[in-house]
């Protein structure tokens, strides 16, 4: 697989409707994905030489986005500021090229808006995973 551009990782936010539109996310110039599953130790005084074991399956998987850039005062950006004020799951997707798209509910657990006096006003925003993340593979 070739170098990717990170520029090329698209954030989007669902519309709520029924079939799902989803807007791509204005201004961001960094994006991060994190998935996590936590382990749970399955160990006793039977485990082969005392060694650790965990329990397959066992743990609670969790997804973390997390984006910066400039502020447009777009269309996503006053449906991120409902989702946040609202504190309601919205459905995002994350498209990474060559390698798939994670999409599922996402609650809104920051939301920084900044700005320099000579500078760009910027904003930042932190995602929480709500419930099942789906990941398909691009062919």
């Amino acid at each position: 697989m070739a170098a990717q551009r990170g520029k090329d990782i698209l954030l989007k936010i669902g519309d709520g409707a029924d079939p799902e539109g989803f807007a791509a996310v204005a201004g961001l110039r960094a994006r991060t994905l994190s998935l996590n599953a936590r382990s749970v130790d399955a160990t006793d005084g039977d485990s082969a030489g005392r060694w650790r074991e965990l329990l397959a399956g066992a743990g609670v998987k969790q997804a973390a986005v997390s984006g910066a850039g400039i502020f447009r005062d777009a269309v996503s950006d006053a449906m991120i500021r409902e989702a946040f004020f609202a504190q309601a799951a919205r459905t995002w997707r994350l498209v990474v090229p060559d390698f798939g798209t994670l999409q599922g509910p996402f609650l809104v657990t920051a939301l920084e808006y900044a700005g320099e006096h000579e500078g760009e006003a910027t904003w930042a925003l932190t995602l929480a995973s709500a419930g099942e993340i789906v990941f398909e593979a691009l062919p």
